[in-house]
Parts: C-alpha cells; sequence; structure tokens
C-alpha cells in the first residue's frame, strides 16, 4: 500500500567539509505531516533564528510534487514511506555541509495498522581531514511486535558497524514500552552510542510515560541541547543538540 516507487528527491549544493574543532547544531523533529503549512514554516524560521542549525533531520515530513523544498538553499535528501501522485512522505535530512552519500532505506516489516512501511536515512558528510560524519535519521516502525521492532533495529545497527568515525543517529523511535526501550538501549551501547540529554526533557513527546524521541552521537564534543517547545505546531516538539568535531 503506497509503496515509493518514483525517483527520491534530493538536492545537492554545498561542497563545505566539516573542518576539526568546527561546532554545528542538529535539529530533529517529528513534524506529523506539517511541512506545507505556514505555521510549521514561520515556527521553523523562529527556531533557526534562535538555535543555528547545520543539520535539520525531520520525520514524517510531507512534500508536495509540485512545489520546491521548503528551505531551498539547503542541500537535502528524502527518505520516503508513503509516494502518492501528490505528495510524497517520509524523512528528509538537510544540511549545509556537503553530501558525500545519501542512502534512502525502508522498514522490512509493514505497520500492522496501516499495513504501510516506515523509513531512515544514511547520509555520509565529508570531513576535512578525511573520513565522514554518519548521520541516520530515523522513523522506527510501530503497530508492530517488539520482536519485529528488534529486527529492524537491528538491520539498522547492520548498516553502521563498518563506519569508523563520528556518527549521529537520531529522530522518533517509537519506543512506548519499557521493551522497546531496552532493545533500543541495548542498539546504542553495542556501538558506543551515547544520548544527548535533553536539559529541559518535559518538552520531549512521550506515550506511557516513555520518550519518543532521541539523538545519540559518538565521537562528537556534546555543547548543549534543548528540547523546544512547540506544542502549538506539531504533536512533537524539536529537539537541539550542538556538536563539535
Amino acid at each position: 500500500m503506497l509503496k515509493p516507487k518514483i525517483v527520491i528527491p534530493q538536492q545537492f549544493i554545498h561542497e563545505h567539509p566539516i573542518a576539526h574543532g568546527e561546532a554545528f547544531g542538529v535539529l530533529c523533529w517529528n513534524t506529523q505531516k506539517l511541512t506545507e503549512t505556514a505555521k510549521f514554516q514561520h515556527a521553523l524560521a523562529r527556531i533557526l533564528a534562535d538555535y543555528p542549525c547545520l543539520f535539520l533531520l525531520l520525520q514524517e515530513a510531507k512534500l508536495s510534487a509540485r512545489e520546491s523544498w521548503l528551505l531551498p538553499h539547503w542541500s537535502y535528501a528524502v527518505a520516503p514511506n508513503m509516494q502518492t501522485r501528490r505528495f510524497t512522505y517520509g524523512v528528509i535530512t538537510a544540511s549545509q555541509y556537503a553530501f558525500t552519500e545519501a542512502q534512502a532505506r525502508l522498514s522490512r516489516k509493514r505497520e500492522g495498522l496501516f499495513a504501510t512501511h516506515k523509513s531512515y536515512m544514511l547520509s555520509y558528510h565529508a570531513l576535512a581531514e578525511g573520513g565522514a560524519l554518519l548521520v541516520v535519521n530515523v522513523h522506527a516502525i510501530n503497530f508492530v511486535r517488539t520482536q519485529q521492532f528488534s529486527q529492524e533495529i537491528a538491520l539498522i545497527k547492520e548498516e553502521i558497524l563498518g563506519h569508523q568515525g563520528p556518527l549521529i543517529v537520531a529522530g522518533d523511535f517509537n519506543v512506548w514500552s519499557r521493551q522497546r526501550r531496552l532493545r533500543l538501549l541495548q542498539f546504542c551501547r553495542s556501538i558506543g552510542l551515547r544520548q544527548a540529554i535533553m536539559v529541559d526533557p518535559h518538552h520531549i513527546k512521550t506515550y506511557r510515560q516513555h520518550p519518543l524521541d532521541f539523538i545519540f552521537y559518538r565521537d562528537l564534543s556534546l555543547q548543549e541541547t534543548s528540547a523546544i517547545d512547540t506544542s502549538t505546531v506539531s504533536d512533537h516538539n524539536p529537539l537541539y543538540a550542538r556538536f563539535t568535531l
């Protein structure tokens, strides 16, 4: 049902690599399919003015087939999980650093309620001194058994195990149970990821008292975090983290 079949939207216009010691912000946000609304776009502009970012990791984004990406001066790649004649839905990774590669992925399982896949994006961004930062933008599968959720997380692990260097894994992980949260933490420990703890966690979207959105990292220095209150826009609030390489 609605499985993506057309060319994946992308635009690569930046050539700037990430320099050692350079600081950069990361904004992670489940947008609840509101990316084309004026309210969302005004909110995003205000957030970017207050929280300078060089990476945007959006989940549950909606793009019109007839309109250009809402931030035309960014490089970006989309990993669709659904496409219709009019719209593309999925995760978007946008950056003002160079992309060296972008790989869109679909979950193998379909969600039980709607029979649709979830998607995630692996993007590689050049480092000035060689190598690459790998950014993994995840909207994890929902409405399946914990074992199936674990299998999908294991597939992501297989994709990134061989990466040597800095790593960011972020998104909406749909860990609304103790069992799912445990499987996610096991995944993080197995590849050396640390959680970027938000200083104001009460703004993080929760379900059954379990937070759903996270930013994890490896081989980076965490400088600042914030969960930003935008409750009138989406049912999730964006997470912000600032790192240095």
